[in-house]
């Protein structure tokens, strides 16, 4: 059971405290949310169902968030927010533009992966992977992570020239898509990182052939 945090504390590090305070409290939440959310489905959870797997008041919950809406996309932008420096990672120690494309799928994959064993990523009552917003401040930042790297392989001549954003709407678009139906699946990770590479690299004509 999570414990509230007492905001109304006054020593010489105030707002210091304060702030750690709320980012307790806001954490408290969303670790409930996550519980909740695991335990009875998103559809079925409340709000109140959530404030009940933490000692705070209703009143608390609603100084962070609105609605259990706002809670699951804050528990998706976590999500994207943790992926983000295994995917600088990748950029930085890929040698070729191939590699970096094959690197950062094989860290998704893996991380999704991972993320869906620990119930961090949450199923809807049909056992599917519920739909995100991508308009999210940490989703930006990682599709701008991934248009960055794009634009700089074309600009050291490693990839032709190209929408760097369009490819990188293209390329997200597609690890998403697979990914989830990964989860859905039981497929390895292995797999679906190899199918992508191939698409995403190559198009149809580059996708691996099934036995």
């Amino acid at each position: 059971m999570a414990l509230a945090v007492n905001l109304d504390h006054h020593d010489g590090d105030h707002g210091g405290k304060r702030e750690r305070a709320k980012a307790a409290n806001r954490d408290a939440i969303l670790t409930a949310a996550r519980r909740v959310f695991a335990q009875m489905g998103y559809e079925a959870a409340s709000v109140r169902d959530i404030i009940r797997g933490t000692d705070l008041a209703s009143g608390t919950f609603y100084n962070y968030f609105k609605s259990k809406e706002e809670v699951f996309e804050a528990l998706q932008d976590d999500i994207a927010k943790r992926f983000r420096p295994l995917l600088h990672d990748q950029c930085q120690r890929a040698e070729t533009f191939e590699h970096f494309v094959r690197g950062s799928l094989d860290a998704y994959f893996d991380f999704i992966a991972d993320e869906r064993v620990k119930g961090h990523i949450i199923m809807d009552d049909h056992d599917q992977p519920i739909s995100v917003r991508l308009d999210t401040p940490e989703m930006k930042a990682v599709f701008d992570e991934v248009r960055t790297q794009i634009e700089h392989a074309i600009g050291r001549g490693l990839a032709p020239a190209m929408d760097a954003d369009f490819f990188a709407a293209a390329a997200i678009g597609v690890a998403r898509e697979v990914g989830d139906r990964m989860l859905i699946r039981g497929v390895d990770t292995a797999s679906a990182s190899a199918f992508c590479a191939g698409f995403i690299l190559g198009g149809m004509a580059g996708a691996p052939r099934l036995d």
